[in-house]
């Protein structure tokens, strides 16, 4: 049982890792791939933000949004693998951030290409949300090891 969980969070985790160090390879002084592909959605939902809220959406670089993607992903991988809740916790974070952002289908009607596009990649990443809920719930279930108490002898008289 010991190795085949070490094996499946390996597995889990190794999309999280090879996408960070994809990323990192391909930073770069203006962010990469990663920040051209962001910076127009981002600007989108800053918008969509202080229109319906009224509220002033402070001015983020996009490449601290992707040094700072790069740093959850791998991190929280590496730390998942092992079997650490921070990890999980740290993968939980960077979905909830960039799901929402990156997988915008909800701009797009439903007859839209980029909307059948767009929505397997949102699902998939909301079942890697619910697949690290899981893991937290199980690891907060099973109890720790507890010391065995020793059961006095008896004494002879």
């Amino acid at each position: 049982m010991g190795f085949s969980s070490f094996l499946g969070r390996l597995l889990f985790a190794s999309v999280f890792i090879l996408s960070a160090w994809q990323m990192f390879d391909e930073f770069g002084v203006d962010g990469g791939p990663a920040a051209k592909e962001l910076i127009p959605k981002f600007t989108l939902i800053k918008q969509q933000i202080s229109t319906k809220l009224g509220l002033g959406v402070p001015n983020i670089d996009v490449r601290h949004l992707v040094a700072s993607t790069i740093v959850l992903k791998g991190l929280g991988g590496i730390l998942f693998v092992f079997g650490s809740s921070f990890g999980a916790y740290l993968l939980l974070l960077h979905l909830a951030i960039t799901t929402p952002l990156l997988y915008d289908f909800y701009n797009y009607g439903i007859f839209d290409p980029e909307f059948e596009l767009l929505l397997p990649d949102f699902l998939q990443s909301i079942a890697l949300f619910g697949a690290l809920l899981y893991f937290l719930g199980m690891k907060n279930c099973i109890p720790r090891r507890q010391l065995k108490k020793k059961t006095p002898k008896p004494k002879i008289v």
